[in-house]
């Protein structure tokens, strides 16, 4: 979460693959909803076919029965964790972190428009400019391109 100038809410979708550290979204929106989060896997799933798991909190947007309906329709686990547990899911919340301070806290946002701006450049520079110690020091495009070269 964060707010425009205007002091109106902003949220961030954040979707991080666990193997490569590729962030494949960073969606802004006023509000996100199920519905919006299966359009926004369809969209990923396009490019990189369905991931087998995925772990979220257990926010409105995630425990949804159409939510449920659709992992179940497209063969994915989702697992959800502990509500106050989130080490469950480490590596998002650290990534998360370093959003928050690498850019939310760095820059104010106009409108929708100037956050989405600012928030993608922030992706594309993680992904493409940051190499990271748990994809061996390279930057985590580096490493997917590297894994798919592999396969």
């Amino acid at each position: 979460m964060d707010a425009l100038a205007s002091s109106r809410r902003i949220k961030c979708l954040t979707c991080v693959d666990d193997f490569t550290k590729v962030c494949l979204t960073l969606t802004v929106a006023f509000s996100i909803s199920g519905v919006q989060v299966m359009r926004i896997m369809d969209s990923i799933a396009l490019f990189r076919s369905y991931p087998a798991t995925i772990r979220t909190n257990q926010g409105p947007e995630f425990t949804g029965r159409a939510l449920d309906q659709w992992a179940f329709e497209h063969g994915v686990e989702w697992r959800l964790i502990q509500p106050g547990k989130p080490t469950q899911n480490g590596f998002v919340e650290s990534f998360n972190g370093r959003f928050r301070d690498g850019c939310l806290n760095e820059h104010g946002f106009s409108d929708i428009l100037h956050a989405w701006k600012i928030i993608n450049d922030w992706r594309q520079d993680y992904n493409e400019s940051r190499p990271h110690s748990l994809v061996n020091y390279q930057t985590p495009a580096e490493y997917a391109a590297t894994c798919r070269n592999e396969n």
